[in-house]
């Protein structure tokens, strides 16, 4: 009988959705975005923040960071700098401690990957021999590293496939295991495949290959540092013995770490006692927990947590809008449901009628939505996290869990909005609904849905703030002045050794490629540096100054790039004072250096005073001050548009050095010597037109070489979009929702003023009758609209403020309470508003008199 009765209630409903087309369509469509914008989000935000590795025992994986002072260099891809050791500090760890079952190390880098003479640049991740071993990674085919595979430096040409390259490159054939591929010019072995769904440690990066940490200089050319302890580079993962605490193993550690850096300590010299404390007593290592990896994804924590409470609020707006509008339908259906009443019909086989079709436009809408969701989900995923060949480290595929979630979400916004009509004919005043024809509601549904589009106008307006403080974000952003000019210029990054050439043979290459691009036709000039611009890049070192004694909390780190003469003019970077460097400025002539009026001002006072001075790279007594400054250049800024100006020390590219110590010899201290460039990022100015210029570039590139990749080939305008491509997507996002929003709140307002004008129709027929104007009728409900609009936006406008402060990190150039932003939101929901309201305003001013005096 409960069967039967249920299929009644369905067949019904169906009938009443028909009956009402517009309703229906509205509603559903309404429910349909709603539902895949949270399943698309959810889904986004399950996989960047919450999803564990999918390996064994994740929750027994705990990451390394530290805390304290350190001096040196640092290669830092994302993420928490403390987060960040040298491979030496990584084998104390590994071989010392007694608290983990097994500990691995891991740095992500880019390869050159030639395979039957088919060349391509793929993302690398470097791994330390027990790495597939303590993750509990199995393989798809062969076999994986295992930590005999990792003792002998340049001992292991050998290479895994991810799967999901695999899948893409060698369309799954078993027969590549075995085969040699050549990395950087080199011969390697494939030796396996690691498991499908399994990328990396590193989430949010999506290696082709892996290499053994022990390859680091065929992997890495001109940068090896697995003997440096003041080279800071990998990324360090441990996983817990059975039964300890990730408490215990931290304090289990303590005297491990502070032995290890006691030791380290002892190469440091001239450092201030509160440096020495901070490198050695005060610091500490701390363990967090590793279920997730090593997050490179965490700036996105907290814009996708803006963007999912917007989309919740979104998600309650639309119950709210769909609950209004249920209402409105039902006040037509009172002498309905009475006449149902007056023949017998219990309360509850009539509440349950109203459920099911509540349920009906739920599950549809939820359905569609859940249909939606995928693609909403691949847009958004190839727009911020594709990388530069378009591949991808997440699903748009929503798991169980999201589905699951996202259905229950339907039901439960189902059920919600159908509580409000169900509500209304709990116990309806029969003798009174059965006597008129005209249709009635009591006084609490009136109320309730003026409140609800009140509600609707204070949720559109919040939503509507945040999208515009992102939108000026965005625009601050992309017109922030970086210090250079952007227009015209054209940047590609490449480098030699990708395509096979050894250290000693870039240098001349480099002057190749220079000489070819300043040949080309309307080229005014060509500059290259190390460390590309604006590309959220930074290298860094510390540095002495001669006859200046470090004082206390002086900032002695500054970013170091490599460039070439010319640079500064190239690049259209104002100078201050002094030159900018030239062609004479090579390897064996005295060496050099330009420093940003940050710099100069902090330690010098003026840039005047700065030319002459001379520098050190590094400290203490073995500190060789041979670099001396002859000119000072205008602050710019380097590692993204966001970032503040930091002190900055430009050396040039024929003068470059790096640590190295000799490991023949134990306590050996580290002695800088010169280096050839490999890997730079230049810089094209042109007039051509960029179509022209970036064809000709390629083909004076090639023409030198054709092995020789472009990689990162755009306008420098190109590069600052994609700098600020999250910023971008979270106003595109932000601004979607708002809209939305509006639009669910001029529904609503339209519904609800549509029905009160119809309930009022003799009312209005009687003014109109007793002298009444058409303007004065409008004047009437406009007051109405502006009156349920104007106490949306009173409230709302200080919970917008409030919220909007936990949005401050994001934001950039303007405040939380910018008082452009709200005048214009105000206005917009104000005219939005007006607007809802015309049709039916319109329609209660062509009310004819007489017909509404005899409309009972």
């Amino acid at each position: 009988m409960m069967f039967e009765n249920l299929i009644q209630d369905v067949r019904y409903a169906f009938r009443q959705l028909r009956k009402s087309p517009g309703f229906a369509a509205t509603a559903i469509i309404t429910l349909t975005l709603t539902i895949g914008a949270n399943t698309a989000i959810y889904s986004l935000f399950d996989q960047v923040l919450l999803r564990n590795l999918p390996v064994k025992d994740p929750k027994g994986l705990v990451v390394f960071e530290y805390k304290g002072s350190h001096t040196g260099s640092t290669n830092n891809h994302g993420g928490p700098s403390g987060a960040y050791f040298s491979y030496p500090m990584y084998k104390d760890i590994r071989d010392r401690n007694t608290v983990f079952d097994g500990v691995i190390a891991s740095d992500i880098s880019q390869v050159g990957l030639q395979w039957h003479n088919q060349p391509e640049l793929v993302n690398a991740e470097l791994v330390s021999g027990n790495y597939f071993d303590v993750l509990g990674v199995r393989p798809a085919a062969g076999r994986l590293f295992v930590q005999a595979d990792d003792v002998v430096p340049n001992g292991n040409p050998l290479v895994v496939l991810s799967y999901s390259y695999w899948q893409r490159r060698f369309g799954l054939d078993p027969k590549v295991v075995g085969d040699n591929v050549l990395i950087n010019g080199h011969p390697f072995t494939v030796i396996g495949v690691s498991a499908p769904g399994f990328q990396s440690m590193q989430t949010g990066y999506l290696p082709a290959i892996y290499t053994p940490m022990m390859m680091k200089e065929q992997v890495t050319p001109g940068w090896n540092d697995l003997d440096n302890r003041r080279s800071i580079w990998l990324n360090i993962i441990g996983r817990l013995k059975p039964g300890m605490t990730m408490a215990q193993a931290e304090a289990g550690l303590d005297s491990l770490w502070h032995s290890a850096r006691e030791e380290e300590l002892k190469e440091v010299r001239n450092k201030s006692d509160k440096f020495r404390e901070n490198f050695g007593p005060k610091s500490h290592l701390y363990l967090h927990n590793g279920a997730r990896g090593f997050s490179l994804l965490d700036q996105y924590r907290m814009p996708m947590l803006i963007v999912m409470g917007m989309v919740l609020l979104v998600a309650v707006m639309a119950a709210v809008n769909v609950a209004t509008l249920l209402l409105v339908r039902a006040a037509t259906r009172v002498k309905e449901m009475s006449v149902r009443y007056a023949m017998g019909a219990r309360r509850t086989r009539v509440i349950q009628q109203l459920l099911s079709e509540g349920l009906i436009l739920g599950l549809i809408g939820g359905a569609l939505g859940i249909v939606l969701a995928p693609q909403a989900s691949a847009l958004l995923i190839r727009k911020a996290f594709a990388d530069s060949n378009g591949n991808v480290p997440f699903s748009s595929s929503p798991d169980m869990r999201v589905l699951a979630f996202n259905f229950g979400l339907a039901l439960l916004v189902s059920l919600v909005f159908s509580i409000a009509p169900a509500v209304q004919f709990w116990r309806p005043n029969l003798i009174p609904a059965l006597k008129q024809q005209t249709v009635t509601t009591a006084g609490g549904a009136l109320r309730f849905r003026r409140l609800s589009v009140a509600v609707q106008v204070g949720v559109s307006l919040v939503l509507l703030v945040g999208a515009g403080l992102f939108v000026r974000t965005l625009g601050n952003l992309k017109s922030a002045d970086v210090g250079f000019v952007t227009q015209h210029l054209i940047t590609f990054q490449i480098d030699p050794q990708l395509a096979g050439y050894e250290d000693n043979q870039t240098a001349v290459l480099h002057k190749r490629i220079t000489d070819s691009l300043k040949a080309l036709p309307g080229v005014q000039a060509v500059a290259s540096t190390a460390d590309p611009e604006l590309a959220n890049t930074n290298s860094s070192s510390n540095f002495s100054i001669a006859g200046i004694t470090e004082k206390e909390g002086d900032d002695m780190n500054a970013e170091w790039p490599n460039v070439s003469a010319g640079y500064f003019s190239a690049m259209q970077i104002p100078l201050i004072t002094g030159r900018d460097f030239t062609e004479s400025d090579a390897a064996g002539s005295g060496n050099v250096a330009v420093i940003n009026e940050t710099l100069a001002k902090k330690h010098f006072g003026s840039p005047d005073k700065a030319i002459g001075k001379v520098l050190a790279r590094g400290s203490g007594d073995d500190a060789k001050y041979d670099i001396q400054i002859v000119g000072v250049v205008r602050d710019s800024k380097h590692t993204n548009v966001r970032d503040e100006v930091k002190q900055a020390l430009f050396t040039p590219l024929s003068q470059m050095q790096h640590w190295v110590r000799d490991p023949k010899k134990p306590g050996a201290k580290e002695v800088l010597v010169p280096d050839q460039p490999g890997f730079l990022a230049y810089y094209v100015r042109t007039w051509q037109p960029t179509a022209s210029a970036m064809s000709q570039i390629r083909g004076a590139v090639q023409g030198v070489d054709s092995k020789l990749v472009l990689d990162t080939f755009r306008t420098m305008d190109a590069q600052i979009d994609d700098d600020v491509n999250t910023e971008r997507i979270i106003a595109l996002l932000a601004s979607g929702f708002g809209i939305l929003a509006a639009i669910l709140a001029a529904v609503g307002l339209y519904g609800v003023l549509a029905y009160s004008t119809a309930q009022r129709t003799r009312e209005i027929g009687v003014r109109m009758a007793l002298g009444a104007t058409r303007m004065s009728v409008v004047r009437m409900v406009l007051t109405e609209v502006l009156w349920l609009a104007g106490a949306g936006i009173i409230v709302a406008l200080p919970v917008s403020i409030v919220l909007s402060r936990f949005m401050r990190a994001q934001l950039y150039g303007v405040s939380h309470y910018d008082p452009l932003t709200v005048f214009a939101v105000v206005l917009l929901v104000t005219l939005v508003a007006v607007a809802a309201a015309t049709l039916p305003a319109r329609r209660a001013a062509g009310i004819d008199p007489m017909k509404a005096l005899r409309y009972e």
